[in-house]
C-alpha cells in the first residue's frame, strides 16, 4: 500500500468496513494535484491516532476524495513512550533528526534549547513557528512511513524541565556523550524497562554538552551512555538510539 492519508479530526469509530470517510482541505488537494490519486485506487487513511484502515477510492474530485472502508487496524500507543529530546542545532540538522526519529518510531519529539545551541527560538513567536514546521516535517514523514500514530510534537524544554523529568521513578532520561561508559546497547537489556512510563533521549547541539549540564542532569538521576566509539552528528545520533533501543525493546 503505497499512500497514507490522514484526517486527524475523526474519531476511531468513523474507521469501520463498509463506512465511507471523505477527506478535504490540503490533504485532498495533495492526494489529488499531487499525488495524482484516482478512483478505483486502494489506499490507507487514519486519524494519527492509531486507527489505520484500508479501502477504496470511489470519488475523487478537485477538493475532497471519499474512500470506502475494507479492513480497519488500530493499536494501541507503544509502551514505554520513546521521546526524542532534540537540541536546536544550525541549519536543517534538527529537522533532519525530527524527520528520521519519525520514520523510526518516535513516539514525542521535544526540542530543547542546550547551552551550545547556534539556533534560538528567542520568543513565544519565534518558538511557535519552529515547533510548528517540526510538526509539518513529522506528519509527512509519519505517513511516509505509513505509521498509525503521529508523535507528538512538544513546545521547547529547558535545562530545569530536563533535570525535574530525571527525578522521576517512571521516567528513564538517556544524555548521549563521550563521557559515558556504559553503551546504550548495553544498558537497555539491564533496564527494568517495565517499571518505565517514558524513556527519553537527549540530543546535544553541534558543540555538544556543556559540562554543567552534564553535571546537573546526572545529578538529577539522567543516565550519561554512548552509542559506539565514534561521535555522530547531532542530526543522526537521535535515530541511531532509537534504533538502539526499538531492537531492545522488540519494536523491531
Amino acid at each position: 500500500m503505497a499512500n497514507l492519508y490522514l484526517a486527524e479530526e475523526l474519531p476511531a469509530t468513523a474507521f469501520a468496513p463498509g463506512a465511507t470517510v471523505e477527506i478535504g482541505g490540503d490533504e485532498a488537494h495533495h492526494a489529488v494535484r499531487v499525488s495524482r490519486l484516482r478512483a478505483g485506487e486502494r489506499i490507507l487513511v487514519g486519524n494519527g491516532a492509531g486507527a489505520l484502515a484500508e479501502g477504496e477510492a470511489i470519488l475523487v474530485e478537485k477538493q475532497r476524495f471519499v474512500v470506502r472502508i475494507e479492513s480497519v487496524t488500530e493499536q494501541a500507543p507503544p509502551a514505554p513512550r520513546l521521546t526524542l529530546v532534540q537540541a536546536l542545532a544550525k541549519g536543517d540538522r534538527a529537522e533532519r533528526a525530527v524527520e528520521q526519529a519519525t520514520e523510526f518510531g518516535v513516539d514525542a519529539i521535544t526540542p530543547w534549547g542546550a547551552e551550545r545551541s547556534v539556533s534560538r527560538w528567542s520568543g513565544a513567536e519565534k518558538a511557535e513557528r519552529g515547533a510548528a514546521k517540526w510538526r509539518r516535517i513529522a506528519r509527512e514523514a509519519a505517513k511516509q512511513s505509513l505509521r498509525p500514530w503521529l508523535p507528538e510534537v512538544n513546545e521547547p524544554i529547558g535545562i530545569a524541565e530536563l533535570a525535574a523529568a530525571a527525578a522521576r521513578a517512571d521516567t528513564a532520561v538517556l544524555l548521549l556523550h563521550p563521557r559515558g561508559e556504559l553503551a546504550l546497547s548495553a544498558w537497555a537489556p539491564d533496564a527494568d524497562i517495565a517499571a518505565l512510563a517514558e524513556i527519553r533521549i537527549v540530543i546535544g547541539p553541534e558543540g555538544g554538552f556543556s559540562d554543567a549540564e552534564l553535571d546537573t542532569l546526572e545529578g538529577a538521576g539522567a543516565t550519561i551512555l554512548v552509542l559506539g566509539e565514534t561521535v555522530l552528528r547531532t542530526s543522526s545520533a537521535g535515530p541511531a538510539a532509537l534504533a538502539v533501543l526499538n531492537a531492545a525493546l522488540g519494536r523491531w
